[in-house]
């Protein structure tokens, strides 16, 4: 059974940041691509970023130069560093995979605000 477990959301001020984490299990995080979304009130969820199975990191435009994907293979576990944030970055974040379905973590909130 797969299950993506994410954490580290909360509050931050204007040009702070989080880290949040995706713990995986039930699948292999390095090889498979992995996502974060994130769904602000009233609004679609977007894509935020990718890691790819072979390691290439791509990122919606409105996060590059302050948001980096990474991974820790040996924990199973993808990371989203949120730098400089914005009250705009307030939405809640997911962990999605797709492994011939698709699936998605609870989600953690993250408010900026000062």
């Amino acid at each position: 059974q797969v299950q993506l477990v994410e954490s580290g959301g909360g509050l931050a001020q204007p040009g702070g940041s989080l880290r949040l984490s995706c713990a995986a299990s039930g699948i292999i995080v390095s090889i498979n691509n992995m996502n974060w979304f994130r769904q602000a009130p009233g609004k679609q969820r977007e894509l935020v970023a990718t890691i790819t199975r072979l390691g290439r990191t791509i990122y919606a435009d409105s996060v590059k130069g302050r948001f980096a994907i990474s991974r820790d293979n040996a924990k199973n576990t993808v990371y989203l560093q949120m730098n400089s944030l914005a009250p705009e970055d307030t939405a809640v974040y997911y962990c999605n995979t797709y492994a011939a379905y698709d699936y998605w973590g609870q989600g953690t909130q993250v408010t900026v605000s000062s």
